[in-house]
């Protein structure tokens, strides 16, 4: 008689309480796993939609030389990772609300993932919260101590955000404004000329499809990142005109 297999059950890291709720940092077997209020957000298994999300924005800048990103969500690196081994990119900035995340990736477990991008000269750290960055009503300190000052009226050639399980299933009651006319309205705004948008979701949505060309966005898309199991997770691609 075989036993069952019992996968070991998660080990609890780190635990904090923040402005936002709590958050948490957690071992899971070989994987590390980052919840906020109950929600399970991200964890290292694959990494390859945040990758994806990096490379379809800079695919849509149609070989723009040395384009700035702006990644709204610091997670588990990914995205930061996959943008510092790309030499194409130049200014790339991290926006993370929550100071854990940001002292996890420092002086924590997911250092070992992020090590090398943070220590790029191209790299900046802000903490803060990316709706209230974008909508240019932040302007305070960078989460990492060499970092120079990011502008809170910097423009980018490309806005990567991920902070959400996507447009319709956000962590924070506070992160839907992020989708919203005025919200979108502000990402259009700190866009360069021709500059794109490009948006991580769980799930495609047509109703945020719709509020990006409302919002005055054009070429408006959506490309899917095939997953082990369920539906494809999907980015939202949008383009300001040039």
């Amino acid at each position: 008689m075989h036993t069952p297999y019992r996968p070991d059950p998660p080990v609890v890291l780190d635990r904090r309480e923040g402005p936002h709720g709590e958050v948490v940092l957690r071992r899971h077997g070989d994987l590390l796993q980052i919840i906020a209020n109950g929600t399970f957000l991200m964890d290292t298994s694959d990494g390859r939609s945040e990758r994806l999300l990096v490379d379809a924005a800079y695919e849509a800048l149609d070989g723009r030389p040395r384009p700035s990103v702006l990644i709204g969500g610091l997670g588990v690196g990914f995205s930061l990772a996959h943008a510092a081994v790309d030499p194409r990119w130049g200014r790339i900035t991290v926006v993370e609300r929550e100071q854990a995340i940001i002292d996890w990736h420092l002086e924590g477990p997911l250092s070992a993932l992020s090590k090398e991008a943070l220590s790029d000269p191209r790299t900046d750290i802000l903490h803060a919260d990316l709706v209230a960055y974008v909508s240019g009503a932040f302007a305070g300190a960078n989460g990492s101590p060499d970092a120079p000052p990011a502008s809170h009226a910097a423009t980018y050639d490309a806005l990567c955000l991920d902070i959400d399980n996507g447009p319709d299933w956000t962590v924070t009651q506070s992160n839907e404004s992020l989708y919203s006319p005025a919200g979108l309205a502000a990402c259009h705004a700190r866009l360069n000329p021709g500059g794109v948008l490009a948006v991580w979701s769980a799930k495609p949505s047509s109703a945020f499809d719709s509020a990006l060309r409302n919002a005055g966005f054009q070429q408006v898309r959506t490309e899917e990142i095939t997953v082990a199991r369920g539906v494809p997770d999907v980015v939202h691609l949008a383009t300001r005109a040039a």
